[in-house]
Order: C-alpha cells, then structure tokens, then sequence
C-alpha cells in the first residue's frame, strides 16, 4: 500500500517517535522489557514491509547490526585471573607483539556455526555485557586442526589425524615440526603462544620449549577473546562455508580447510595481531573495576 501522504508531499510515520524510542529501548535492552521480532511487529502496520522499517527505527537509534562477541563462561577465578594477566601485559606495543607466534587448536566440522546471527548494537558496545554470546563446545564429529599466525608469517595448517593430541603428538607434529622453524627464522626475540589444554603443559613439552630456546608466553585460563587467531578462524569459517561445493564429509572438509587457510590474506592477520593492544584494553574495561 502506498500510505497516506501529508501535506508536504510525505508519508505519514507509521510509528510515533515514543514507539520509535520504545522499539530501541527493546532491542538494547534496557528501559523497557525484552521483545522478540514479532511482539515488535505489532508496533507497525500489517501492510507496511517490517524488516526494512524495523531496521530504519533502529538505526535512527544509533543500532547496527554486528556479529556478537563470543565468549566461553567466566568464573570469578577465570576473570581475576585475565585481569591479572592484562594488567601485566598493558605496556607490551605493537612491535613487542610482533614477535609472538599466536597458535591455537581449534574444531571444525560440516555444521560448523559461520556466526551469521547478527545482534543490534551501538558502535563501541562489543565488548558489553548485553552483547556477548557464551559458547562452550562445538558439535561432535568433527575434525581438529593447528595452526600459529605472526605479524608476516603464519604455519601451514596441521590436520590432528588419527586420534586425540597428545603431549608427545604436540612435541613431534608441532613444536618441533612448525615452532622451531619460526624461532630459527626470528631469532631470540621469538615469543610462542600455545594455549591452555593438558596435553600442552606436560613436563616433556616444557623441556622441549626449554631445550629449543623456545620463551612461552604464559596465557590466562579461558581466554580466547584475548587470543588473535580466534578471529582467523572466524574467517576461515566463513571461507569454507562460502564454498561453490561445500565440503559433505570428512575428507573434503580436510581438504576445504587447507586451501583456504593459504587464501587467507596475510594482511588480515598482521591487522588482528595488531588489535591485540586493543584488545587488552578493552579486558581490563571489562574486568577492571569490582568483579562480581
């Protein structure tokens, strides 16, 4: 339908502008109770198009749409922990940053989440409350894949096949296979990253660190917003998902997952090993004051 029109020439609003502070007030949500899209819908003309109008109220109420922020559940130990280990890296630069190899494992499989759910937000609300996700485990049958980025670098994508990483499977296939290329190539400045998980903390990986002349950056339980490379794999995600001919079983995953881990640009992680200054910050903001 076409409206009635006023008499300069436009339409007349089909909401009024206490509806319109409402309607965003519901997506923030605070000031007034949580909607869902159809509870909103009523607030418009059945004839009018709603997901266009919906998304102009909200825009004019300075909302956009952007993928959340994922996070895993934080216990207070968990939060006082990264707060620690923020504080005691807020003064490392871009440049001492750059040093460090960023690895991480991470799970793929053939109904692996592309996180194209978008949220309503303000610009500079990422890291609140209201608009992150918690995310713990990914479906099962799946496959499990290594890799490491630096700023100018990054190791060739590592399949974990035939079984579970093992603290002997770390030290063969990784550390001295993908690690001690890089530390040769940087030099003593190298810093590498590893995470958190059992298998990476054995006595035999750290004399294996220790005997290589590896420095291992300690990391904070629980924490992979503060890890880079979470966001390559988002990319990666994506890439593979996008695919003319999606993967359908395991092998093509495999193989999906390979080629377009070499298509990644290098520029995209040179910018999120950057961001890695940014990042802290935003945790201490977070985190900083009293820790419910």
């Amino acid at each position: 339908m076409c409206g009635i029109l006023t008499a300069r020439g436009g339409r007349v609003r089909s909401t009024t502008p206490a509806e319109d502070r409402y309607i965003v007030l519901s997506a923030k949500g605070t000031g007034a109770p949580q909607l869902s899209r159809w509870q909103i819908s009523f607030l418009l003309p059945q004839e009018s198009r709603y997901p266009e109008k919906l998304a102009r109220r909200l825009r004019g109420g300075g909302l956009y749409a952007r993928r959340p922020v994922v996070c895993v559940p934080l216990t207070r130990q968990h939060r006082t922990a990264r707060l620690q280990w923020c504080r005691e890296h807020h003064n490392w630069t871009e440049q001492d940053w750059t040093f460090v190899l960023f690895s991480d494992e991470s799970r793929f499989s053939l109904s692996s989440d592309c996180r194209r759910q978008l949220i309503w937000r303000e610009s500079g609300t990422a890291y609140r409350p209201e608009n992150i996700q918690e995310k713990d485990r990914y479906p099962t049958c799946s496959i499990m894949v290594w890799a490491g980025i630096m700023i100018n670098g990054r190791t060739h994508l590592h399949v974990v096949a035939n079984g579970t990483m093992t603290g002997q499977r770390y030290i063969d296939e990784v550390l001295l296979l993908h690690v001690r290329l890089f530390r040769g190539a940087v030099g003593d400045k190298f810093v590498f990253r590893g995470d958190n998980i059992t298998c990476h903390r054995t006595l035999a990986v750290q004399d294996c660190l220790d005997s290589e002349g590896i420095q291992h950056l300690v990391w904070s339980a629980r924490s992979p917003d503060l890890n880079p490379i979470e966001n390559v794999w988002d990319a990666l995600r994506r890439q593979v998902a996008s695919r003319n001919y999606p993967p359908t079983n395991k092998n093509t995953l495999i193989r999906a997952l390979t080629e377009e881990w070499d298509k990644l640009p290098q520029q995209l992680m040179d910018n999120v090993v950057q961001s890695v200054v940014r990042c802290v910050e935003c945790c201490i903001t977070l985190h900083g004051g009293q820790i419910p």
